[in-house]
């Protein structure tokens, strides 16, 4: 056994240091091999001493979830909602590219815990503390969506779940026959495939360039919500009818 273990072993075992090895573990490994056993073993204690920290693997899950929410920037003191609110949401998604296995966490959590609401609090009082009303800002975190936490479900994504190293090699054949179906069957989705620069590293689609369609449709959301907050807009007792 190495000096480090034996050392490891010599750390009371505490929630905190429960949480972040579960952390560094997920991030190495993948959420889907995360276990209570895997985690013991990795912190040199038998499985049932975990279970004096979190009572099972949902509240080790959302214990990991509160933790990375620490990890975000907090609103910057006085500064304009619209630059606060990009920095917070620009921020966050910087903690989930970290944690790569956190957004199918968060996406999941019945129980949203102290933290969560914390966050999602603040991000509220950020629109609130720039004179949005509180009928606007009701309907700006429904817009908002799970965009506040960084991330969001992409027209072009096919590629969640999907590990980087399992993708089937595609030959320049494979490649151009595939582009021919897509002229007969898809010739509108075909035109703007190719309208704009590409990332063959993308998160969000294939080849698309995913933190620029993110910020793209961030500022947008933001842009539409200062202009309805300039003209004291409100959703009415009849619902929402437009402008």
């Amino acid at each position: 056994m190495t000096q480090l273990a034996e050392a490891a072993r010599r750390v009371p075992l505490n929630r905190d240091r429960v949480l972040r090895a579960a952390i560094t573990l997920a991030d190495q490994v993948g959420i889907e091999s995360l276990s209570m056993r895997r985690l013991a073993l990795e912190l040199g204690v038998v499985p049932m001493a975990l279970y004096k920290h979190v009572a099972n693997k949902e509240e080790l899950l959302g214990g990991m979830v509160d933790t990375i929410v620490g990890e975000i920037d907090p609103p910057v003191p006085d500064a304009p909602w619209k630059s606060a609110v990009r920095f917070r949401v620009l921020s966050a998604r910087q903690v989930l590219l970290r944690h790569s296995w956190a957004r199918p966490v968060i996406e999941t959590r019945t129980n949203v815990t102290p933290a969560v609401l914390g966050y999602m609090d603040g991000f509220a009082g950020m629109f609130l503390a720039g004179g949005f009303s509180a009928d606007l800002t009701h309907h700006v975190m429904h817009a908002m969506g799970s965009r506040m936490w960084g991330f969001t479900q992409e027209v072009f994504d096919d590629t969640a779940g999907r590990d980087e190293n399992q993708r089937p090699e595609v030959t320049p054949e494979v490649r151009a026959a595939m582009a021919q179906q897509m002229a007969e069957r898809y010739p509108n989705l075909l035109s703007i495939a190719g309208a704009a620069a590409h990332d063959d590293g993308s998160v969000v689609g294939s080849g698309c360039d995913d933190q620029f369609e993110f910020e793209f449709a961030l500022d947008l959301l933001l842009d539409g919500f200062e202009r309805l907050h300039q003209e004291k807009w409100t959703s009415g007792a009849d619902g929402y009818r437009g402008l």
